[in-house]
């Protein structure tokens, strides 16, 4: 199965719950209360989002975080890689820094590289104002014919 680790998804959590109020500056105490993370993560988190530039990091008594670009230019892919690393399915993805020892006799070779490209166009397409906004789905809405059709039609 494919799956992001628990950190991920508390990330994109934080960053969800930042859009909120994107001008406010946002402790990590705040956070905490507000998203039920505890505190060591969420400074965990923002600390590694804050080395990626997705959030900016302000020092001072009215010190905090703020999201370092508007929801909408942020996507999903971006978030993943900051905490993950590149989006790949396989070690033996180009660019990944991972070798297989099979690497040369492999009729897979190269190959993986377009599905990993999809996914992460897959990923690059949704935002983090994507991911804030309840009225955002999965999947395409249904065409008109199929919503009025009968459904013993169907």
């Amino acid at each position: 199965m494919f799956r992001l680790n628990r950190l991920t998804d508390y990330a994109v959590v934080v960053m969800t719950r930042m859009t909120d109020r994107p001008d406010d500056v946002h402790t990590a105490p705040q956070i905490a209360t507000d998203t039920g993370i505890p505190l060591p993560t969420v400074a965990k988190l923002l600390n590694a989002l804050a080395r990626e530039s997705l959030v900016l990091s302000h020092r001072g008594a009215a010190g905090g975080y703020t999201l370092g670009r508007p929801a909408e230019e942020v996507s999903v892919a971006e978030i993943i890689q900051a905490m993950e690393g590149p989006i790949a399915l396989t070690a033996c993805v180009e660019g990944s820094g991972h070798h297989c020892e099979v690497e040369c006799l492999c009729p897979m070779r190269g190959n993986w590289d377009q599905v990993n490209q999809a996914i992460h166009d897959a990923l690059s397409a949704v935002t983090l104002a994507d991911m804030a906004t309840s009225r955002w789905r999965v999947f395409a809405p249904l065409d008109e014919t199929a919503v009025t059709a009968d459904p013993r039609d169907l």
